[in-house]
């Protein structure tokens, strides 16, 4: 008999790690608390405690090998310090230099652009800090590659250092969901490999 696996969407909220389990002494918010999910339950990709978005969870290996892959989007919505600009933004698209283990790295051609008005399912978040602060800007960026930290290291060689990080999208799963929202779905066939 073919083994069932179960598969989840997750608006991962801030202040969460994208784990089970946590090792360490100091207490960490993790997934198990947002819901009951099954044993055996990874997810599928890394959002850093400071960030927040959609996150795929699955009870199989080899799916989670899939959407890893390097040819699966990643779309991320960026709020950053200051008012970005265009030269900015084309430098993104290019490919910027950033440190990764101990080495510089290169990283791909992205889509990258500025973003006007955000979707309602972002909310308000936490408060990043306030205006005398001087202004925020918001950009989209979409990678296919998954360094450590990568949109932040991204934007920061552009001058512009990332305050709030959201994924809003991974291949054709767009983030729908409130923050700490889980939804089991069927599978994630729409995705395309």
């Amino acid at each position: 008999m073919k083994e069932t696996h179960r598969h989840f969407l997750l608006h991962k909220p801030h202040g969460y790690l994208s784990q089970f389990v946590y090792e360490k002494k100091r207490h960490k918010k993790l997934l198990g608390e947002l819901y009951n999910f099954p044993k055996g339950t990874m997810a599928i990709g890394r959002l850093d405690e400071d960030s927040e978005g959609l996150l795929l969870l699955t009870t199989d290996g080899m799916m989670s090998e899939k959407v890893r892959s390097k040819t699966v989007e990643k779309e991320y919505y960026a709020q950053v310090d200051g008012l970005i600009s265009q030269e900015a933004i084309e430098q993104l698209k290019q490919g910027v230099e950033i440190g990764f283990k101990g080495i510089r790295y290169t990283t791909k051609k992205c889509e990258a652009h500025i973003v006007t008005e955000l979707p309602k399912y972002i909310g308000e978040g936490r408060r990043i800090r306030n205006e005398r602060h001087g202004p925020t800007s918001w950009i989209s960026v979409t990678v296919t590659e998954g360094k450590f930290r990568q949109v932040r290291k991204m934007t920061a060689a552009v001058g512009f250092p990332t305050l709030r990080l959201i994924r809003i999208r991974v291949g054709t799963l767009s983030l729908q969901l409130k923050a700490g929202q889980v939804i089991e779905v069927d599978n994630f066939d729409t995705l395309s490999f």
